[in-house]
């Protein structure tokens, strides 16, 4: 069988698998196929397995198909690293951190504690008042959103989040299935917030603002100073590639319908 290759970062930062070198492509064809679980792919007659050898199955024809793109955009080498969404499918098969549903919300509604933009500055003014222009729209539909208080802070403990509030993500959360909260959190690692990633998630901003929005010191700080050749673009692409697929994943995971027109074979 096929091995899928590495998961992605996990909470905390660790990885919930050693990213892999890069491997000779061994392949020539990429399909999918049904099965009993689910969405299957094919590397020529060889079924796609997972780090822990479980069968590569997925919930959605349409995550099959985007999965198979990956594959099947590899070149002479296969770079893992660059395969977002399959890390992320991994993680979902083999769950490597053993945890249940409430695990995953209640780590995802732990970021809320330490959101990237509850957090403010009082000097410089500037950074204080592109702080307050940038992210007190989003923390304000947020609160219209789903009828919460969030606010902000400049004390390093940061706002105090009422309990009510905490239960009305826990209960929103809840309605995603266990494959969508592995996206979620993963978005939210990328970003260090939570109302970044469901603004994101509900489709209030797009991938670039969120990105953005989550970088707000450091851009601010690179209009000042500048920013070292290539190394900024670099992080900010892989920032946001690995934003935006984890966003794709949520919405795949959730998708039921069919796709009349396979992407590999147009």
């Amino acid at each position: 069988p096929a091995d899928a290759g590495s998961g992605p970062v996990g909470p905390g930062g660790g990885r919930a698998y050693a990213p892999p070198a890069e491997r000779k492509r061994f392949y020539q064809n990429v399909s999918i196929s049904q099965g009993e679980g689910g969405f299957e792919i094919n590397l020529d007659h060889r079924k796609l397995k997972t780090p822990q050898g479980k069968l590569f199955t997925v919930p959605s024809e349409a995550l099959a198909i985007a999965v198979a793109t990956e594959w099947d955009s590899q070149k002479d080498t296969i770079k893992f690293y660059t395969m977002h969404l399959t890390t992320l499918c991994n993680t979902a098969l083999d769950n490597p951190t053993q945890r249940n549903k409430m695990q995953l919300i209640c780590a995802a509604v732990k970021f809320l504690e330490t959101d990237t933009v509850c957090y403010r500055v009082e000097e410089p003014a500037a950074l204080a008042e592109l702080q307050r222009n940038e992210w007190d729209p989003v923390v304000a539909w947020a609160e219209k959103r789903y009828n919460v208080a969030i606010g902000s802070s400049t004390s390093f403990l940061g706002p105090n989040i009422p309990a009510s509030t905490k239960e009305t993500f826990v209960s929103h959360l809840a309605s995603y299935n266990m494959w969508a909260l592995q996206g979620i959190e993963y978005v939210i690692t990328q970003l260090k917030s939570l109302i970044l990633s469901m603004g994101l998630i509900d489709r209030h901003i797009t991938v670039e603002k969120a990105v953005l929005l989550s970088r707000l010191e450091e851009e601010y700080q690179i209009q000042r100073w500048g920013s070292v050749e290539w190394a900024h673009e670099y992080d900010l692409c892989e920032l946001r590639a690995r934003t935006a697929a984890g966003t794709l994943f949520v919405h795949l995971c959730s998708e039921s319908s069919t796709v009349k027109h396979k992407l590999l074979q147009d």
